[in-house]
C-alpha cells in the first residue's frame, strides 16, 4: 500500500505478482478484467457479491426535498441510483480484530 493508506490497482497487481507469481503485465491485466467485470455487472443493475469480502448493492433513491444549509432554501433532490457496500461478517470480524 502507498503511504497515504490507499490500496491502488497497482498495489493489487503487485501483490498478485509477488504472491501468485504472475508476470507484472498479466497481474495488471487480471486486476483490470476483474474490475471491468464488476463495473459491467453493476452498470446492468446487478449486485456484486464477493464471498468473505462483501456485497456491492445498487439502490434506487426516490425524489426528496433537501435544504441548502447556508440559505435555508428548500430544493428538490432528483431520484437517483446509488452504490452501497456491505462488508461480510468475516470482513467485519477481521477489521475489529485489527
Amino acid at each position: 500500500m502507498t503511504e497515504a493508506g490507499t490500496l491502488t490497482r497497482a498495489d493489487l497487481a503487485e501483490s498478485l505478482h509477488k504472491q501468485v507469481g504472475l508476470s507484472r503485465a498479466d497481474s495488471s491485466r487480471l486486476v483490470e478484467q476483474i474490475l471491468d467485470n464488476m463495473c459491467g455487472a453493476l452498470s446492468k443493475g446487478e449486485n456484486v457479491k464477493i464471498s468473505g469480502f462483501g456485497t456491492f448493492v445498487l439502490r434506487d433513491k426516490g425524489e426528496r426535498i433537501g435544504r441548502n444549509p447556508k440559505t435555508g432554501v428548500e430544493v428538490p433532490i432528483a431520484p437517483r441510483r446509488v452504490l452501497t457496500f456491505r462488508a461480510s461478517q468475516m470482513m467485519r470480524d477481521r477489521i475489529v480484530g485489527g
